[in-house]
């Protein structure tokens, strides 16, 4: 969207002054007065309106969400996977209780597969999706084995307590 306050804007519309901010965020003029000669001021004007006429075509590539995403690097771009995030949102003490339930022998109410995932994603500390890729399933089938797990322990300890 073109802001008709902008700098660009500003200086472009004042055809008889330069138009700039300073350091301060001050605007500050600079009129045909200020210079030598006509072809001095011209001279500035041009490279100004050019400059300035850069920088809004930049921003609006990027807020018009037509930036390239040719030449940024592939951190910029990457984007994390929702595994990622929710690993990052667990509480590792959870990871932690659960692990130690498993070498306390709590695995035995388990079946293998609940046990075997849930120790790589536990004691391991394995990302649901490297299970997954490991044994060659699916990211969402490991899931929901270690949830399936999980439960299974609270239902234990829920009776057990």
């Amino acid at each position: 969207m073109f802001n008709r306050k902008s700098i660009y804007a500003l200086n472009k519309k004042d055809s008889n002054a330069l138009v700039y901010t300073d350091a301060d965020g001050n605007l500050i003029r600079l009129t045909r007065d200020d210079f030598a000669s006509e072809e001095e001021f011209l001279c500035w004007k041009k490279v100004s309106d050019a400059d300035y006429h850069g920088e809004e075509k930049a921003d609006h590539l990027y807020y018009d969400g037509t930036l390239s995403l040719e030449g940024l690097s592939e951190e910029a771009i990457a984007v994390p996977s929702a595994e990622e995030g929710y690993i990052a949102e667990i509480d590792l003490s959870e990871r932690q209780l659960l692990g130690k339930l498993l070498l306390q022998g709590m695995g035995d109410k388990l079946t293998e597969l609940q046990r075997t995932r849930l120790w790589l994603y536990c004691v391991d500390g394995l990302s649901e999706q490297a299970i997954a890729e490991k044994y060659g399933v699916d990211q969402q089938r490991v899931s929901k084995s270690i949830v399936a797990a999980k439960k299974k322990i609270k239902k234990f300890l829920k009776k057990r307590g």
